[in-house]
């Protein structure tokens, strides 16, 4: 692999770091598989692009964060309020979203290659413009999203989590800090989307697909590098993992495996990331089962 194209799936995986970071807010903090997160990436990518398109990169980012919020905000209604399983409500939204995400674009396809971007903006800036750009966004986001995490809100978040039933016996409102996570979480899924959409010169609508078990992917490589426990930890491990995922990737394509089989590739990758844990538990009781048999 070359340099260039290390350093293209690095910024790539800086930009899908922000789906693992929303992951790590609804899946690890709140416990809820929230699978609006396909249609709330592609939401991104619908209001980033067309807004680009028309000479605004920064309102698209903006429009795209403010969307990504309403969608996780619709998720969290179903749940909350009418008593809709948290898969089947991230199922109902996603779904939703593709006709949404269509009448935004007006077509399934918008190319950005003649517009203004913020990368093609950071490219003319400064050497390695692009891959800077991708990091302060992801650096920012993780760092506010610790602060948040740390506040008296963020720790009502995280308590309701760990135990719904003692939360709502604490007078905090489950319902209200299930909201404001799934708002925040879809929030920053969207932005991601938003910036790919602007870093590849390109929407489209397809690109949302399978989102939910990359980003998870993403979080268990990160866990096995880093380890669980605490928020600083979980965050820092979302931002690696997201990037090995993308070199991985990467590595993939350059190699003789050929672009057709980009998503058997990827299913392996998730496959043996997700089952790792699973797979490390199970070699450490054969190996205490072998050490205890030679005591006997």
């Amino acid at each position: 692999m070359s340099i260039q194209i290390l350093l293209t799936n690095t910024e790539q995986g800086l930009i899908y770091s922000l789906v693992a970071l929303g992951l790590y807010i609804s899946y690890r903090t709140l416990d809820i598989a929230d699978l609006t997160t396909d249609g709330s990436f592609t939401l991104g990518i619908a209001c980033s692009a067309i807004l680009t398109s028309m000479g605004h990169p920064i309102l698209g980012l903006g429009a795209a964060l403010i969307a990504g919020a309403m969608a996780g905000g619709v998720t969290a209604i179903l749940q909350t309020k009418l008593g809709v399983q948290p898969i089947l409500a991230g199922i109902i939204t996603m779904t939703g979203l593709y006709s949404i995400n269509l009448m935004i674009m007006g077509k399934s396809n918008l190319t950005l290659l003649r517009v203004d971007t913020l990368f093609r903006a950071a490219e003319e800036l400064m050497p390695y413009g692009t891959l800077v750009l991708a990091g302060m966004f992801a650096v920012v986001c993780a760092v506010l999203l610790v602060l948040f995490l740390r506040t008296q809100l963020g720790l009502s978040l995280r308590a309701t989590g760990d135990n719904r039933d003692m939360v709502a016996a604490s007078s905090i409102n489950p319902a209200f800090t299930t909201t404001v996570g799934l708002c925040i979480a879809n929030a920053l899924i969207a932005v991601s989307g938003g910036l790919l959409a602007q870093q590849q010169g390109y929407g489209d609508l397809t690109l949302g697909t399978g989102m939910v078990v990359i980003g998870l992917a993403s979080l268990v490589i990160g866990e096995v590098l880093v380890g669980r426990g605490g928020i600083v930890r979980g965050v820092v491990g979302a931002l690696i993992g997201s990037i090995i995922y993308r070199v991985l990737t990467g590595i993939a394509l350059t190699s003789n495996l050929g672009a057709s089989n980009l998503k058997l590739v990827s299913a392996v990758i998730v496959a043996a990331a997700i089952s790792w844990p699973a797979i490390r538990d199970k070699i450490l009781f054969y190996k205490k089962r072998k050490e205890a048999d030679k005591e006997c």
